[in-house]
């Protein structure tokens, strides 16, 4: 039986095209599920899988209030800079504090209708020749709830 990725799925999932002119934002407010695989390099089927329900707002912060989702992930609680918007992608720097902290690059892609999104955080773990990569692949389920509170 062959094997698909989540690379690889990602980068069919993901229509690309031109953006409009009109559009105020590349990613709806709202509540997404979004679909989450942690992957180790050389560890073929060894993916931490999980799906996560977030409420994300784009004027929020120049990362669309995006991050790392995986369970215990250390990068979650740290900072996205230097947020770049090219066309329909979105990249952005994550940094944590302290000597021999974790980092990593996020790049996230939008579909034209804005209800969808895929991205992948590339990480290093500080202080550890170790490296993993997120994929997440979001899409619009509604309007966010109370229950949602803090917004992502």
């Amino acid at each position: 039986m062959k094997t698909i990725s989540a690379s690889t799925v990602f980068a069919l999932a993901i229509p690309m095209g031109g953006s409009s002119a009109a559009e105020s934002s590349l990613l709806q407010s709202g509540r997404y599920e979004v679909a989450v695989a942690l992957e180790l390099p050389h560890l073929v089927d060894a993916a931490a899988r999980k799906t996560a329900t977030i409420c994300i707002d784009p004027d929020n912060t120049p990362s669309y209030g995006l991050e790392a989702l995986s369970d215990s992930n250390p990068l979650a609680n740290c900072s996205p800079r230097n947020s770049r918007l090219v066309d329909k992608t979105l990249t952005f720097d994550i940094v944590c504090a302290g000597p021999d902290a974790a980092r990593a690059l996020a790049t996230y892609r939008f579909t034209s209708d804005r209800q969808v999104f895929g991205g992948q955080i590339a990480m290093t773990m500080g202080g550890k020749n170790m490296t993993m990569t997120e994929t997440q692949l979001g899409r619009r389920i509604g309007d966010c709830i109370a229950s949602d509170v803090p917004r992502r």
